[in-house]
């Protein structure tokens, strides 16, 4: 029977973390950030770092036995950003060429369905 795992990435405008679980997402085989693998930390949001850390989880995983992945990609979202930050499309990059099989592929973003007033007052930011 092939051990299946889900990898989490969750990409913001300053950092991207790598996380990856079993199917049910109970348990943790690896969690890697950007912030782990490089010594700057104005590069923390940026692609090859986020790379190194997607590389890095996926060694990890296969050490504990995953063979098959399925891959979920989050942005900010709620009344922040809704788009993944600049690591996420890397580091999915990273994970579909090591020889771990990918499944899907989604966007789990939460989209708010006018919840919560966003901030910046009556008028909005004035720049």
């Amino acid at each position: 029977m092939t051990k299946k795992g889900i990898v989490h990435i969750y990409s913001s405008f300053n950092n991207t973390i790598v996380h990856i679980t079993d199917a049910t997402g109970a348990e943790t085989f690896s969690r890697i950030t950007s912030g782990m693998t490089t010594d700057k930390g104005r590069l923390q949001g940026s692609a090859f770092p986020a790379m190194k850390a997607a590389k890095q989880a996926v060694e990890e995983a296969k050490e504990k036995g995953i063979e098959k992945l399925d891959i979920q990609v989050r942005g900010p979202g709620g009344q922040k950003q809704k788009m993944p930050g600049r690591g996420a499309q890397p580091a999915i990059r990273a994970i579909s060429r090591s020889d771990l099989e990918v499944g899907n592929i989604e966007d789990v973003t939460p989209v708010p369905h006018d919840g919560c007033r966003p901030k910046g007052g009556k008028r909005g930011r004035r720049v």
